[in-house]
């Protein structure tokens, strides 16, 4: 876990609090002298754990904590005032704050886990583990004159990282280059967050997102974080990201949030260009359960000691599932195939678990 300042939210219990607690009380029964009163008393330990994952349950339901970071093209001071004011006015307690280095962030791929699947069919996974759809394959025979499978066995297919490797460049030079392409002409598409680009005379996969992950990886930059909760009554999910983060686009995000402020007064800030919907500023977890994956990513936290990851668990996620969904699988729920991310997004603690538990019911 990256080093970290820690400051505890006066007047609001934390879920570590409460599990440690369920705990403690568990422990104090099974120590309890065989002599005592209770010595009589059968302990019903189905009871006694049901009572426990009622209190973890609530734990995740009574508190909110999400993973901010300021992008590295904003970490300045300036900046991480006007965050750490727009926090405060908003009745959000940063609980720590600390900085990963793009070093680590490079070695550990955690840009690679925060991005999912994109990020995946670039980095981590070769070409002959993807599935690409018959589709796919007919529009890839029809534009290269050569077969998917041909094209595999040649050695001619790559990821964007290998691909940069082997045409000798950096993996910030392959985007002009993949810039270049057209689309249904040397550019493909095969499904949702999966490009097929002919750089030169190789096949890259998923070209495009090297840029982005060289904003984070560059030697001698940074993201800054925080780890912030909040009480749900006084603010909701979904109005954290509108009104306190802000939308997307900077420029149209909503008046006031931390996004826009960042926009209008990015000069003032010490930026150096003007922020877009690339380089906003800032990330913020776009629900509880993006939340604990991030923590789990960012910081090493593992699932099940997270107060939101006890909720989960004891909401009837099995620990295999939970850690499946870290990666945003495509998951069966109301007929059809959707993004787990997706589902769950903007959703307070208490309706994140009640639909999260009816996804797993329906996945098992």
């Amino acid at each position: 876990r990256p080093a970290a300042s820690v400051r505890a939210p006066p007047g609001l219990a934390s879920g570590a609090f409460v599990g440690s607690a369920a705990g403690a009380a568990l422990l104090a029964l099974a120590l309890r002298p065989s002599g005592g009163p209770a010595a009589a008393e059968e302990v019903d330990l189905a009871d006694l754990e049901r009572r426990v994952a009622n209190l973890e349950v609530e734990a995740g339901r009574g508190l909110h904590s999400a993973f901010v970071f300021i992008k590295p093209h904003a970490v300045y001071g300036k900046v991480k005032e006007l965050a750490k004011q727009k926090f405060a006015e908003s009745g959000i307690y940063v609980v720590s704050e600390g900085v990963i280095p793009a070093e680590v962030i490079d070695e550990k791929q955690l840009i690679d886990t925060h991005y999912g699947a994109i990020a995946a069919k670039a980095v981590k996974l070769k070409p002959e583990s993807l599935t690409v759809q018959p589709k796919a394959q007919e529009a890839f025979q029809k534009a290269f004159g050569l077969s998917w499978s041909d094209a595999l066995k040649k050695g001619l297919v790559f990821n964007a990282m290998d691909g940069a490797a082997k045409l000798g460049i950096s993996p910030a030079e392959l985007n002009p280059k993949w810039n270049l392409l057209k689309k249904d002409v040397n550019l493909l598409k095969f499904g949702g967050g999966f490009y097929c680009g002919k750089v030169h005379d190789i096949f890259i996969i998923n070209g495009f997102y090297m840029s982005m992950r060289t904003k984070f990886t560059t030697p001698g930059t940074c993201i800054h974080y925080y780890e912030v909760e909040w009480n749900p009554r006084e603010l909701a999910w979904a109005d954290f990201r509108e009104k306190v983060l802000g939308g997307t686009d900077p420029r149209t995000a909503a008046p006031g949030s931390l996004r826009n402020a960042i926009y209008r007064q990015w000069q003032e800030l010490g930026l150096e260009s003007c922020p877009n919907t690339g380089d906003n500023g800032c990330h913020a977890s776009a629900s509880p359960f993006e939340a604990l994956a991030e923590r789990t990513n960012w910081l090493g936290l593992p699932l099940a000691r997270d107060y939101f990851g006890k909720a989960m668990l004891a909401s009837g996620v099995p620990l295999a599932m939970l850690k499946a969904w870290c990666d945003d699988p495509a998951v069966n729920f109301e007929g059809k195939k959707q993004s787990l991310f997706d589902l769950l997004e903007d959703l307070d603690g208490a309706e994140c678990l009640k639909k999260a538990a009816k996804i797993a019911e329906c996945n098992k």
